[in-house]
């Protein structure tokens, strides 16, 4: 009994310091972060037939918060693979980039934020089919993209958000858009 009530006051003092704890974000200095989405491939499906147009992404970034309203960051994604099949033919295309934003964030709320992304992306992308063999291409152009920011802490944030990397791709292959749906996890300075 004893042992239960330790632990219901232990719940209670932490939860009541939480909100101590939780002080709003550097106004300036240094972030990284990593998180997971969903990728969408616009023109995944060259092929028609069967298709499998998102996967599984992943983002890895590093940024400065130059002031609480402008960011800069840099980061890699690896956005997954499209695939689509025919008959007898298959057509995948598996995306990487690199990427360098202006991030710009707008306070709603003492530890919730909007935010907007305006950069630059260089991407390779490598397609490989059964009728024409494989190939790679890279290619750079605009990724922008908007979502949402919640700091727990002084040091750690939560963010959703949708970006766009538009017209990936070249060579023979037909340029696509790609959408990357993620939530991130980011660790201030």
């Amino acid at each position: 009994m004893k042992k239960s009530t330790l632990a219901m006051l232990t719940a209670a003092a932490a939860l009541i310091s939480f909100p101590a704890a939780a002080q709003k974000a550097p106004e300036t200095g240094f972030y990284a972060g990593g998180g997971l989405g969903k990728s969408s491939f616009k023109d995944g499906c060259r092929l028609g037939g069967s298709c499998d147009d998102g996967d599984t992404a992943i983002k890895i970034f590093a940024g400065y918060q130059f002031n609480r309203y402008v960011a800069g960051e840099f980061g890699y994604v690896d956005l997954g693979r499209a695939k689509s099949t025919a008959g007898g033919l298959t057509d995948e295309v598996k995306v990487r980039a690199w990427e360098l934003s202006a991030v710009g964030s707008v306070p709603v709320v003492d530890r919730f934020s909007l935010f907007g992304r305006f950069g630059v992306y260089f991407a390779e992308a490598e397609e490989n089919t059964n009728f024409t063999g494989n190939s790679s291409h890279s290619n750079n152009d605009l990724t922008y993209g908007f979502g949402a920011r919640y700091d727990f802490t002084r040091n750690l944030a939560v963010r959703g958000e949708l970006q766009r990397y538009s017209s990936v791709g070249g060579g023979n292959s037909t340029k696509t858009d790609i959408d990357l749906l993620a939530i991130s996890v980011l660790w201030m300075f």
